[in-house]
Formats: C-alpha cells, sequence, structure tokens
C-alpha cells in the first residue's frame, strides 16, 4: 500500500515536473482577453501536448497546416490624422510616451510597424487647409508647415520608437478646391480635367517635402473613398476616371520623379464595390503596371454587410495584386457604449476574415482622439482604439486595442500565412509562421459558451480554453 502511495506521488511530481518544464520551455505561449474577465492580452498556463491526428466527434477543433502557405505579411497599424496628433499634444511628455509605447513597442505595448497620414485636411483635422494658395497651378506656394505643428513631430515620435521602420502611407481626401468642378474641398464633386498633372505633381511634392522633413513615405493611395460624397473632404473618381489619372499622369509623373519605390494603391474605398473596381484597374495594362495594390475599407458592414468574399475574389482573380485594409473604426462615439464588447469583436472578425481571404496588412483609422470623439471639423465624431481626457491627462484603452494587440504584437512583418481551419462556426481562426520560425495562432469565441478547443498542428495536439466573447494568440516556437 505503501509502495503504491509512493509511485502514485512520483508520478504526480513527475507530472507537474513535465508541465513546469513545456511552460518553462517556451514551446507554446497562450494569450487570452475575455468578456467579463480581467484578462487582456494576458498570459495563461498552456496545457500539455500530446500526439494526435484526429479529434473526437463533436469536439471543438482548431487545426494548423504550416506545409501549406499563403501571402507574405506586411503589417498592422493605424492613422497618424491630425486629430490623433493633436490628441497626442494634449497630453504631458511621460504620458506621450506611455501612448507611443502602447502602439509601437512590441514589448511593452501592440508593436505596430504600419502608419497612414492624411494629404490636405480631411474630416479628422479642426480645420480645412491645403499646401499651396488659390489658383496656383504651379505649385509653387507649396508648403508643409501646417504639418510641422503637430503631424510631423508626432509621425517622427513614432519612428523613433519603431528604429524607423515604420511603413507610412499617405491618402488625400481631396485637392484644392480651385482644382474641382464644384469649387469645394467638400460634397464631393470632381477634379477637372486641366488639373489632372498638377494634382500627380502634388503627391510628388508632398512626398519630397515629407523627406526633407525627415520622414520618407512607403506609398500613397490615389484617392480616400473615390465613391463617396461627404459633408467633409472627398472628391468622385469612377473606375474609368481613376484608371485615366494613374495611367495617364500620376504613374508616369512618380516614374519620371523617381519614385518608383513609392506603392500605389488604388480604389480605398469599401469592400462592397471592391471587385468591381479592381476588375477595371487590373485589366487596364496602362494603369496595372503602376499599381502596387488595392486598399479597402470596412464600413458596409454598417449597410448590413461583410462581404469578405470580395477580398477573396480580388486576390483569385488578380493573385500578384497586393490586398490591404487601409481604414476601418468604430462609430458613432459615445462614452455611455465606450466598454461594449462587440467593439472589439468588430476588429477580431474582420482581420480574421480579411486575413484568410488575401489581405497582407490592416490599417485602423485614428490612433488616438479625444473625450469628444475628435476633434473634428465637420461633427464626424468616431471611436478609436484609444481617447484621451484632455482635461484629465488620463489615457483609456478600449477592448478593440487588445482585439488588434492579438494580432499586431504576435504577428511580425515578413511572416507567411499558413492555412489555418476549425469546425465550429463561433470559431474564427488564423495563422502564421513569423520569420524566426515561431507560429502564431489566433482563436476567437464570438459565442456565449465556455469551452475547450484541441488545436492540432504537425501530428501534436494541446488544449486552449475559451472563454465566452474571447479571443486567444498562441505562440508555438
Amino acid at each position: 500500500m505503501k509502495w503504491a502511495l509512493t509511485l502514485t506521488i512520483m508520478s504526480l511530481i513527475l507530472t507537474m515536473i513535465s508541465l513546469q518544464e513545456v511552460y518553462s520551455q517556451g514551446n507554446i505561449q497562450i494569450f487570452q482577453t475575455a468578456k467579463d474577465t480581467d484578462k487582456r492580452l494576458s498570459a495563461v498556463k498552456p496545457g500539455i501536448w500530446s500526439d494526435a491526428y484526429q479529434p473526437t466527434e463533436g469536439e471543438p477543433s482548431v487545426f494548423i497546416d504550416p506545409a501549406v502557405t499563403f501571402e507574405k505579411f506586411l503589417g498592422i497599424g493605424g492613422a497618424f490624422t491630425d486629430a490623433a496628433a493633436e490628441t497626442f499634444y494634449q497630453l504631458s511628455p511621460d504620458k506621450q510616451q506611455k501612448l507611443l509605447k502602447l502602439y509601437f513597442d512590441p514589448a511593452e505595448g501592440i508593436g505596430y510597424t504600419l502608419g497612414r497620414t492624411n494629404i490636405n485636411s480631411c474630416d479628422f483635422s479642426s480645420d480645412m487647409y491645403t499646401y499651396v494658395k488659390e489658383g496656383d497651378k504651379e505649385l509653387k506656394t507649396f508648403d508643409v508647415s501646417h504639418d510641422k505643428k503637430y503631424k510631423i513631430p508626432f509621425i517622427k515620435e513614432a519612428l523613433k520608437i519603431t528604429g524607423g521602420k515604420l511603413k507610412l502611407f499617405a491618402s488625400p481626401w481631396s485637392p484644392p478646391a480651385y482644382m474641382k468642378d464644384n469649387n469645394n474641398m467638400l460634397q464631393g464633386g470632381k477634379l477637372l480635367p486641366e488639373y489632372y498633372d498638377t494634382w500627380a505633381r502634388y503627391y510628388v511634392r508632398f512626398i519630397n517635402e515629407y523627406a526633407k522633413n525627415g520622414i520618407n513615405l512607403w506609398g500613397i493611395s490615389v484617392q480616400n473613398e473615390p465613391m463617396a460624397k461627404q459633408t467633409w473632404e472627398s472628391c468622385i473618381f469612377t473606375a474609368d476616371e481613376e484608371t485615366d489619372f494613374i495611367a495617364k499622369h500620376l504613374g508616369p509623373v512618380l516614374h519620371k520623379n523617381k519614385m518608383k519605390n513609392i506603392r500605389l494603391i488604388a480604389w480605398d474605398h469599401n469592400r462592397d464595390l471592391l471587385y468591381q473596381r479592381a476588375s477595371a484597374l487590373l485589366k487596364n495594362p496602362a494603369a496595372a503596371k503602376y499599381i502596387w495594390g488595392i486598399g479597402f475599407h470596412w464600413y458596409e458592414i454598417w449597410n448590413g454587410g461583410r462581404q469578405y468574399d470580395n477580398v477573396q475574389l480580388v486576390k483569385n482573380s488578380f493573385p500578384k495584386t497586393n490586398l490591404l485594409l487601409t481604414e476601418a473604426c468604430n462609430y458613432p462615439f459615445s462614452w455611455s457604449t465606450f466598454d461594449q464588447w462587440h467593439w472589439g469583436e468588430n476588429y477580431g472578425e474582420n482581420m480574421i476574415e480579411d486575413f484568410n481571404n488575401g489581405a497582407i496588412g490592416w490599417t485602423d483609422w485614428n490612433l488616438v482622439l479625444d473625450e469628444k470623439g475628435g476633434p473634428n471639423h465637420v461633427n464626424n465624431f468616431c471611436f478609436a482604439p484609444i481617447h484621451v481626457k484632455t482635461g484629465e491627462n488620463s489615457i483609456h484603452l478600449m477592448n478593440s486595442y487588445y482585439y488588434i494587440g492579438h494580432f499586431s504584437k504576435f504577428i511580425r512583418p515578413e511572416a507567411t500565412r499558413i492555412a489555418a481551419s476549425s469546425n465550429r462556426a463561433q470559431l474564427l481562426t488564423t495563422a502564421f509562421r513569423n520569420a524566426d520560425g515561431s507560429r502564431v495562432v489566433v482563436i476567437m469565441n464570438k459565442s456565449d459558451e465556455k469551452f475547450e478547443t484541441n488545436l492540432f498542428i504537425e501530428g501534436k495536439r494541446t488544449m486552449v480554453s475559451m472563454m465566452p466573447h474571447s479571443i486567444v494568440t498562441c505562440v508555438v516556437r
């Protein structure tokens, strides 16, 4: 009897040692964010690996196959709008550094590597502005002094944190009013044909002026939301007009000015018309040769649809074209709904679906906004993953910050997407292999259920606990 008890104790000790070795060896780490808990990108203890290929009937399961590979990963980030920059400089210097680390430090934050900024003013600016004086067709008055107060310094602070590795692209919301048929930066309107070349040279001037100020742009998009007539800065380009502008004006002007390295992103609007616009642009050889990729937004989800299949259709039809989500945010802003869990789940679902359908990167909208969801000169207030109460010098993180972090912190640039699937509709998953060989598996549970799921990878199985309305990231080395 004593001998049997001794054997049992020894077995328990060996099991405990085995568990400790699995945990301390770091062959798998699990991080969790869950509703109605204090878990926010929190490390949780993983289970034991065992040999297994096949789940039992009915068991929730996620299957990863690293041998099947897809696109290279570009990165994840957010937008350096005027509103974000102005809000950033409302903080004290120590809080500014905290916010920078929250976004751009991969150890202390969520490791953003991608950014977007606006050319001329946008809705998330405190005022309307351009970089030239009225009627200046030759761009002799071009001056980015407006951006030197907040936006350029903010971007340069982020560049310091990332060691200069931040990929930044810029998008225009509208040309100056005198270049448009409605003589107004707001309410849509179109670029007048006699200003096509002037407007193309405008991008070149912007790129050069930012370079003079220590910011080398990685890319530009042609036009933010070219099919939307907005109460804020906007400009309409049909598919034929955008094709013509790229093929005969913007593309040649960039190349003439030795800017072949600037990635040109077309469309930059919702998924609903994504295939129609991509097809028109990419079937035209004169335009397609200048286009690095197709950008898209997510706002059709507020019109009753989540048209992820359009992303896949573009990828399947034009496999050499890069797909990049260029803008997304939750709205309308209200402190009373700040903590609602669905804000984060919007991000989790959209990011998983976009990556699985061929997107190589994901760019959120404003990096930070104030306690009103602005500043904004047209009262178009919305949420950002981080808000600042300017009167209190306080930083407030939404659950969307953590949901984004489950991807951006662990999936690093140059990772390769690998095959991932699940056997439950409420169990969303995507997976990548980083350049260092680590495999990153993101699993999201949208349901009210708590359950254990199998994680199968290369003939091994472990169990992952899924809390109700939760997201986990598993890093397997």
